[in-house]
């Protein structure tokens, strides 16, 4: 199964572009759930989700929709080994479980997360502190893209998180790798002007992808899908609704199956 969703979706942005004037912000989760049958929830990244968020989050949703959430940042950029931290994030985690509504959890590292041992092993801790969750790992930083990398993530049952961005040196390529059950592709955008120099953080992922551009994914789509029991695709490009249209479009592509002349 392939989903097509937005990094996120409730950015004040987005009224106009993408959601109608006036519609109040409650509401925006049904509209967004009558375009797209998931979504990545960012929030959990700045604070430690609850069950009553998540649980209302849940029940506005039909049946069939996914969420995958993001972990704290504690667990990602500090880095803490702290096992309650765990507990009680997975504790939340509850209302998404019992409604099947859980895809997956993100576990997004910084550029300084180096490809060494200590942090090996602190992959290792973190998916023992998930147990049987499905957990999806995003790299920052080149020198992890290797095949060592992608046999241990296989041994400990870790997905891979796909990305395309600016091709910048020093950034993750657009490689396409399933290493567990569930993959996982993430579109930043291709603003490589703004990607290091930007006044705010919404000017990096201010970026309209052409059809030319997605096109190139399309096959690496399919061969994750194949791979995969669950392949999750999000837009990212989130400034003023462009992440809707690059879901769209890549929906679409992937649907067409006729050969593009």
């Amino acid at each position: 199964m392939i989903y097509f969703g937005t990094s996120g979706f409730s950015y004040k942005d987005w009224v106009g572009p993408y959601y109608p004037e006036g519609m109040p912000r409650g509401e925006w989760l049904l509209f967004y759930a009558r375009d797209f049958n998931v979504t990545e929830l960012n929030f959990s990244y700045y604070r430690l989700p609850s069950r009553s968020t998540l649980q209302r989050l849940a029940d506005k949703t039909p049946e069939g929709f996914l969420f995958t959430l993001k972990a704290h940042q504690d667990m990602t950029h500090k880095r803490i080994r702290d096992g309650e931290l765990f507990a009680k994030f997975m504790d939340s985690l509850d209302p998404l479980i019992e409604s099947g509504k859980l895809g997956c959890l993100l576990a997004q590292f910084p550029w300084s997360f180096r490809h060494d041992d200590d942090n090996l092993e602190y992959l290792r801790f973190m998916r023992q502190q998930f147990g049987a969750l499905p957990l999806v790992i995003e790299f920052r930083n080149r020198e992890w893209i290797r095949q060592e990398t992608f046999c241990f993530l296989r041994e400990n049952d870790l997905g891979f998180c796909c990305v395309d961005q600016p091709r910048l040196k020093g950034l993750i390529p657009p490689v396409a790798e399933a290493t567990s059950a569930t993959a996982y592709v993430r579109f930043h955008g291709r603003n490589a002007k703004k990607w290091w120099q930007h006044d705010e953080a919404w000017e990096r992922y201010d970026y309209s992808y052409s059809d030319q551009e997605l096109e190139e994914w399309v096959p690496k789509l399919r061969k994750l899908e194949e791979n995969a029991e669950n392949t999750f695709v999000f837009a990212n490009n989130h400034w003023q609704g462009q992440a809707v249209q690059t879901a769209r479009q890549l929906r679409l592509l992937f649907s067409d199956l006729e050969p593009r002349g």
